[in-house]
Formats: C-alpha cells, sequence, structure tokens
C-alpha cells in the first residue's frame, strides 16, 4: 500500500460533522402555514440558513465518486449500511460507561471506509477477495476518570476476509471489531471492540429517541463547494449496557452514548484546515449537536452549525451567527506539541426560553490525545462534563481537528 494512501485514510477523521437537523420521517409545513422570517421569533429566525448560500450540489467529484443528493428517499435498514459509491464513510460512537462501584469511564469506538477508486474504475468482480479499493480503518479509545488512564489504537486493514461492510444492513467488522444491527424492528445494535490486549468491551445499544437526519432535506453542507457536503445520521442517545474488561478485570457496565453515521465523497473546502465539534447530552433529555468549521485565518465557516434535539427527537437548527465556540484556556500536549482550545465555552441561545445560555464543555481529563500512528496527524478526542453556572447539567464529547496539521487535502 502506498504511504500517501496510508495516510488519506488515516485522516478522514471528519467524525461527527453536521449542519441542521430534522428528524427522520418529520413532514415540513407547506407554504401556505409558514411564517415569513420577519414574523417568526427570534431564535427560529436565526435558524432559517437561505439555500442560496451554498452553490447547487455537484453530481460527482472530479475523481468520479458519488456526491449525496438532497431529498434522498432513506430506507432502513439498507441506508444503515454501506455506501460503496461514496468515497468517505464512517460510523462513529462516543459515549459515557459507569460501573458499580462509581466507576466512570469515556469511551470511542469509530470505522471508517474508505474507496480508493470509484467503483467503475475499480478491481473488477474476483473471487480473489484482496483485488478491491476500499480499506477500513478502526480507532478506539477508553478514558478511566477515576484514574485518568487513557487508553488508544488504530487498526487499518483493506477489504477482505478480516474486513468488509454490509450494503444492506448495519453490519461492519474488521477483526474482532464488530458493529451489527442485531434487531433491525428495534433499532438495536451491537458493538464489540477492543484496544491492543488493554482492554475490550461488549456493549448492546437502544435508542431511547428517533434517529435525527442532520442536514436542510437530508444534506448537511460543509462550506462554499459544490462537492462539501454529507448525508449524516444520528441516533443522540442510546441506552447502553454491557461489559469493559479492562487490565484482565470484567466490570458491568450501563451509561449513554451517541452515535453518527455520515456518508460523503468530500468534506472540507480548501479554505478549511480543521474543525471543533461537541455531541452534548443534557441531564434534561436534551442533546446539542455543534460544529465550527476553522477557516486558514482561525474564524469560523458560515457553514458551521448548531442543532438542539428536544425530548421528542425534533429538532431546532441555529446557524454560526447564533452561537459562539472558544476555549476558556489551552492545553499543550506534551506528545504533539499541538495547543488546543481547552475547556470549551459554548454561547448559545436556549430555544425553550428564547434566553442566552453558556455552557463550559471541561475534560475528565486533559490528554486525550490520539497521536495519529497511520497519519502522523494527532487529533483530541474526549469526555467531558457540562457545567452551567459551575454546575454538571450533562455529558458530552469533544472532537478537535486540524491543531497539528491541516485535514484539507485528506478529506476533499
Amino acid at each position: 500500500m502506498k504511504p500517501n494512501l496510508l495516510r488519506t485514510l488515516a485522516l478522514c477523521l471528519s467524525l461527527s460533522l453536521g449542519k441542521q437537523g430534522s428528524t427522520f420521517g418529520d413532514s415540513p409545513k407547506p407554504p401556505s402555514e409558514q411564517l415569513p422570517p420577519e414574523q417568526l421569533p427570534p431564535e427560529q429566525r436565526q435558524a432559517e440558513v437561505s439555500p442560496s448560500a451554498f452553490p447547487e450540489l455537484a453530481r460527482f467529484t472530479d475523481d468520479g465518486f458519488e456526491v449525496p443528493q438532497s431529498g434522498h428517499p432513506f430506507t432502513f435498514p439498507r441506508d444503515h449500511g454501506s455506501h460503496p459509491t461514496f468515497k468517505l464513510e464512517w460510523w462513529y460512537l462516543t459515549g459515557h460507561l459507569f460501573g458499580p462501584n462509581k466507576e466512570r469511564f469515556g469511551f470511542q469506538a469509530t470505522i471508517f471506509r474508505k474507496s480508493g477508486k470509484p467503483a467503475a474504475q475499480g478491481a473488477p468482480a474476483s473471487k480473489n477477495r484482496f483485488q478491491k479499493d476500499e480499506f477500513f480503518l478502526v480507532h478506539t479509545a477508553l478514558v478511566d476518570t477515576l484514574t485518568g488512564e487513557f487508553l488508544h489504537s488504530e487498526r487499518l486493514a483493506r477489504a477482505g476476509w478480516d474486513a468488509s461492510a454490509a450494503t444492506d444492513t448495519l453490519s461492519v467488522h474488521m477483526d474482532d471489531f464488530h458493529l451489527v444491527l442485531s434487531d433491525p424492528t428495534a433499532n438495536r445494535i451491537t458493538l464489540t471492540a477492543h484496544i491492543q490486549d488493554q482492554a475490550a468491551f461488549s456493549l448492546s445499544l437502544q435508542p431511547l429517541k428517533p434517529l435525527v437526519i442532520f442536514g436542510e432535506n437530508g444534506i448537511s453542507r460543509k462550506g462554499n463547494s459544490p462537492t462539501a457536503a454529507s448525508w449524516y445520521l444520528t441516533f443522540p442517545r442510546l441506552k447502553t449496557s454491557g461489559t469493559l474488561t479492562l487490565k484482565n478485570k470484567l466490570i458491568p457496565v450501563t451509561g449513554e452514548v451517541w452515535m453518527d453515521h455520515e456518508i460523503s465523497s468530500s468534506q472540507l473546502t480548501t479554505e478549511q484546515v480543521g474543525w471543533d465539534w461537541a455531541g452534548i447530552q443534557l441531564d434534561d433529555g436534551r442533546e446539542i449537536m455543534v460544529y465550527r468549521l476553522r477557516l486558514k485565518d482561525g474564524s469560523a465557516d458560515s457553514a458551521s452549525a448548531l442543532s438542539w434535539v428536544d425530548r421528542d427527537g425534533n429538532t431546532i437548527q441555529q446557524p454560526a451567527s447564533a452561537f459562539s465556540w472558544d476555549g476558556t484556556a489551552a492545553w499543550k500536549s506534551p506528545h504533539s506539541g499541538a495547543n488546543y482550545p481547552l475547556p470549551v465555552r459554548l454561547k448559545t441561545t436556549d430555544p425553550a426560553t428564547g434566553l442566552p445560555v453558556e455552557f463550559i464543555l471541561s475534560p475528565f481529563v486533559q490528554d486525550q490525545e490520539l497521536k495519529g500512528i497511520f497519519s502522523d496527524i494527532p487529533y483530541w478526542e474526549g469526555a467531558c462534563r457540562v457545567l452551567q453556572n459551575g454546575k454538571p447539567v450533562g455529558s458530552a464529547y469533544v472532537e478537535l481537528t486540524g491543531y497539528s496539521g491541516s485535514l484539507t487535502r485528506a478529506l476533499r
């Protein structure tokens, strides 16, 4: 495998970017029932994003991969599975797990799929399972909030007998990493994974609210480019139970998990260098998905966005102008030398009250940097507590990328 291909695959850290949100199955109001923007309340008026802000989507990238199109009729369980005509795809889980003796853990389990060539240009069908231009990368991580220990691993494989993704349902695996839709009727999911020989987990996950599809008419735009878009599917809160094996000790765990599935062929534009993202689960039963796309000058791209998910799974969208994200301090990695803006201060408007709200996303452990074994470009992915006026109000996972090298080339 060519070194630059290894680098490109390992850089596919697009992990939970989204734009605006809508719950799967929601029907928009007909024009006769919609108020003009000037008659909307302020928080809804802010959420309005003009379709003319972005160019029309291309059908294909320059190298021949499909680009997600609006109005796609999502069909499940098929759309939980793999989409090999698109260049990039990932299934991404982060969550907080609790043991019986006040143990608390944060974990990440992600599998990326990348196509080297479009299907029409790839290797012909063959009995040789290794004649495939498709690759998989697995990232797993675990943080013990009591001891401060952080474990992580990365593994890479070519599609074949040891790595595959079904196209008709959720069933992806790489070696002993398995993510499977075990009960399509109830959307029950099972996950098994390990972190080298240091830790392993076996979890059963059950959605507590409906699947959310972020974006306008099913499309999550990532910038002013006709190919910078994705389909972005999320279970924002999964009730979770299972076991964690840590240092040969079997620990029963329960908790809540956030799961993203994103499909695209091009994520960043030439002017973007990385992003900041958070999946926030509030104790009041709501969630927030927010991302800030960072430009070369450090400012936020206008495609940045925030979405609230209410207790019933409905979404309220807020554009880049309606929120701010900044670091209250900085943590310098002793491994990469990168400076990460931590803790994070997030300011926006609470749609339930119409009032300004401020959250502090504070890491349980500062050093939660994944070192980028294959890519040489690290990123920070960590479990955080959510504070409001100094009091805990929820849990979050935060991702900070592009602080030790731009991701632009890899995600276009």
